[in-house]
């Protein structure tokens, strides 16, 4: 399976072909944005520890499970008043620990999301 090298986005910067930023080896980015975002997200699960919170998981598969799915559920277990939801083409599920808390929906984001409203 490959692609056309000039479909590959070039980054407007250096003119290197860009790839996705995921923790694969040392070229993943921390900068201060990501930094600022992720203690934005320390502080809401903190400020919301035991109150009534919707982990709401949109198409993350089973890639990095450790980085959403698998604290959204440990998250959800340990909080009474917490709820998952999974909205996920082909990887929709969830610990059986939380299912009685949980809504899985195997779908297309797009359409699942439409179908909400």
């Amino acid at each position: 399976m490959s692609i056309p090298t000039e479909l590959i986005p070039i980054c407007p910067d250096d003119g290197l072909p860009m790839t996705m930023n995921l923790r694969t080896d040392e070229s993943f980015v921390e900068d201060a944005g990501w930094k600022m975002a992720a203690k934005r997200y320390q502080d809401f699960l903190h400020s919301h520890k035991g109150k009534h919170v919707l982990y709401w998981e949109l198409g993350v598969g089973m890639n990095t499970p450790v980085i959403i799915k698998f604290p959204f559920w440990q998250y959800t277990e340990e909080n009474p008043n917490a709820y998952y939801a999974c909205l996920n083409l082909g990887e929709s599920g969830c610990s059986t620990k939380i299912s009685e808390r949980s809504i899985c929906l195997n779908a297309d984001i797009g359409k699942g999301l439409r179908d909400l409203l």
